[in-house]
């Protein structure tokens, strides 16, 4: 591996040209690509295997079109201070509201709320439903701001207005600037780490060329692969940090050789050669953890799983290829101007902060591991309590239209209103299909915890119907789930009795299905995506103990990261000062992102500092030599790397949106507990601990696994007796 990966890069610097060209031509092909492909259409969210997925596909198959995917607003009319909106005044003021609304050109229909019974019992709160003919993406800028013209005139006679609803999304999330302030950090500490705008520079630059083939391959891709406008956020994301990630390593090292006294050529060879290999692995790890997201099932997150493992892998080929071309084309502007002079002796490169960090874990290396191991482990408790569910609109800010409808109406009519479940009877074959309805109408009713059940609503053959139910409880309450548990088992029981059948469905009961399953999914996935990196990692350092370390330590930082979002977000310590207002379940999919993003990004400080320590130990060092050898050339790279990550995700701390705080929160939280406590602490504690034991590897296991020469013992053989001209007569060639 260290020698094809050493005739790469010496390759591409050497015909840097070509490989600038190539890039570039790939570039413009997949974005000309991208600019003529039809627009992605956004393919909604589902779940093959669970109840209320299946009830919805019934939906679709009995009542063709009803459940037309067209946006929805649900204007919320309040009157002011204890008055009634059955007031004349204020009645006449919301049935122009709703005429208003109605005459919009994308609108389908507006329900005045005093025909279908849409007001509260004590007569203080109405709801009219606006229904579009299309999708939210698809509503005009004309039919947003009619819609906001109408709330805002219904205002000015004295009531409360307020309004949620899809049509109301703004179609954003995290637009841009979060990963501007996180591009800008980056820069900054780059800048710190090398001490040159170039060697900064460059794996920025890089990195935006390899998300830019990525992003620009998705976008020309979209319509032939079935991907969403959402699938590439991730790939967005990712192909971003670990882009800069593997550049920083590469560059990092072609530093060091440089600094050591190699040629610009054969120090570009070597630190591909060398971190190359390091950046392959880490990216297999990566791409590992990603694939697996097909493990749980939702063919979205699988899609973006995928096209976020294709930016990794650009990524990985922009440092093997790109990077040392363009070192190619600056072999010194990347130095520190006190590198350029003559080769620093090896008592000049000995000290610094890693290795004085490395020495102290040395001197004291179990009570380091206790302390970050109990400390981890104390993060970790409040996880037992972690509840899943799909926060909504209650989880906006109350500055948020959404938020105070929201609120409007549980006061209003309760809780539940804001979820109601649906109710699918199929009785077909039955030949009595409305009394079976009833029946199980009437027996659901009879439930403890729901307040009311609509009419049922039949298909034209009439042998399917539909009807709501609305709960006492609100949708992310325990009391729903447990409610929704307690419908479905009462089925056996009611489908004998009336010989028809009957599913739950509504945005309530998908999201604590997805919930279930998503958490059912959380296990294997970890089993499958540890099992195959432990394997990976087996390969790479040849030792059964330093796997084992990595993957339990990784653990350690997710149960940790998981545990100090529970406790901001679904707790409420400390979540004034993150600017959320409402607590409340954990998203459903967080587990599973947080899993599969930090264990790519954790594996990838893990194989970038064990290879330099392996190298070592290969090279003669002790094992405690060594461990101060890894951390002597890596610790900094490292800790930039992580630093970077953790500015990329903590700008997304300052959305408004909760989710998007949630996931910036947790991925930060993450990579600094794993970089910092993991990485930098419990690992060189372990291998102090260990000695020579921590690169044991059997006998017959280590006959058959391949051997790989990640750590470079071949070019090191072939290095240390110079066949290169010395550095300053190759930089005046080149």
């Amino acid at each position: 591996m260290a020698t094809f990966l050493y005739r790469v890069g010496r390759l591409a610097f050497r015909r840097r040209w070509y490989v600038a060209l190539v890039w570039a031509a790939v570039l413009a092909a997949v974005g000309l690509g991208a600019l003529k492909a039809p627009g992605a259409a956004d393919e909604g969210f589902s779940m093959p295997g669970i109840e209320s997925q299946k009830a919805f596909d019934l939906m679709e198959e009995r009542f063709p079109g009803a459940t037309a995917d067209g946006a929805t607003a649900r204007v919320v009319f309040v009157a002011p201070n204890g008055q009634k909106v059955t007031a004349a005044d204020h009645k006449k003021a919301v049935e122009d509201t709703v005429a208003g609304l109605a005459d919009g050109s994308q609108v389908a229909s507006a329900v005045n709320p005093f025909q279908a019974k849409a007001v509260s019992k004590d007569g203080t709160t109405a709801y009219a439903t606006v229904t579009y003919k299309v999708a939210a993406d698809d509503l005009t800028d004309a039919s947003k701001e009619q819609l906001e013209h109408a709330l805002q005139e219904a205002r000015d006679t004295g009531l409360t207005v307020d309004a949620g609803g899809s049509a109301m999304a703004d179609g954003g999330g995290a637009g841009g600037t979060a990963e501007l302030i996180g591009v800008a950090i980056a820069a900054v500490v780059l800048l710190v780490t090398f001490g040159s705008l170039a060697a900064a520079g460059l794996p920025l630059l890089t990195a935006l060329i390899g998300v830019g083939v990525s992003m620009a391959t998705i976008l020309a891709l979209s319509d032939a692969l079935g991907l969403s406008t959402t699938t590439g956020t991730l790939a967005m994301m990712l192909g971003l940090a670990v882009g800069i990630d593997y550049a920083l390593f590469v560059v990092s090292r072609y530093r060091e050789e440089r600094a050591n006294g190699r040629a610009p050529q054969e120090a570009t060879a070597l630190a591909v050669g060398t971190a190359g290999s390091a950046v392959v692995f880490a990216g297999l790890t990566v791409v590992i953890a990603l694939a697996g997201l097909a493990v749980v099932g939702i063919p979205m997150l699988t899609k973006m799983g995928l096209a976020a493992a294709g930016a990794v892998v650009v990524a990985v080929l922009i440092a093997l290829t790109l990077v040392p071309a363009f070192l190619g084309f600056w072999p010194n502007a990347v130095l520190r101007r006190k590198d350029r002079g003559p080769r620093r002796t090896e008592e000049e490169a000995k000290d610094n902060g890693g290795t004085r960090w490395a020495r102290f874990v040395l001197r004291r290396p179990l009570p380091v591991l206790i302390l970050g191991v109990v400390g981890l482990g104390a993060l970790a408790l409040p996880m037992t309590s972690l509840q899943l569910g799909m926060p909504g609109d209650e989880a906006k800010p109350t500055s948020t239209t959404e938020r105070r409808a929201y609120d409007a109406l549980a006061e209003g009519f309760g809780p539940g209103f804001n979820g109601p479940l649906t109710v699918v009877v199929d009785a077909k074959g039955d030949d009595d299909a409305k009394a079976a309805a009833a029946a199980i109408s009437k027996d659901i009713g009879a439930t403890k915890g729901i307040v009311s059940v609509s009419p049922a609503r039949f298909n034209e053959a009439g042998d399917t119907a539909v009807f709501s139910v609305v709960p006492s409880t609100a949708p992310t309450d325990e009391k729903t789930k447990d409610l929704v548990t307690a419908i479905r088992g009462e089925r056996p029981g009611i489908e004998s009795e009336t010989g028809a059948t009957y599913e739950v469905t509504g945005t309530t009961a998908l999201n604590i299905d997805i919930s279930e399953k998503v958490q059912s999914a959380l296990v294997p996935y970890l089993i499958v995506v540890v099992g195959l990196a432990i394997v990976l990692l087996l390969v790479v350092f040849r030792s059964l103990l330093v796997p084992l370390k990595a993957a339990l330590g990784f653990l350690l930082s997710v149960l940790a990261s998981l545990g100090a979002v529970v406790v901001v977000f679904q707790e409420g310590h400390g979540a004034g000062l993150l600017g959320v207002e409402t607590t409340g379940p954990i998203m459903s999919l967080m587990p599973i992102f947080l899993v599969g993003i930090v264990f790519g990004l954790a594996m990838d400080y893990e194989v970038f500092l064990l290879s330099r320590m392996r190298e070592a130990y290969v090279h003669g060092e002790t094992s405690h030599q060594a461990v101060t050898s890894g951390f002597r050339h890596s610790a900094r790279v490292v800790v930039a790397a992580a630093l970077i990550m953790i500015a990329v995700f903590a700008g997304f701390i300052g959305e408004s949106d909760s989710m998007i705080k949630m996931i910036g929160f947790g991925l930060a939280s993450a990579v600094l507990l794993d970089a910092f406590v993991v990485r930098m602490a419990i690992v060189p504690a372990v291998l102090a601990l260990l000695g020579d034991r921590a690169w044991w590897l059997p006998t017959w296991l280590d006959r058959i696994l391949p051997r790989v020469d990640v750590e470079g013992e071949a070019l090191t053989r072939g290095a240390d007796s110079p066949e290169t001209a010395p550095a300053d007569q190759e930089a005046a060639r080149v």
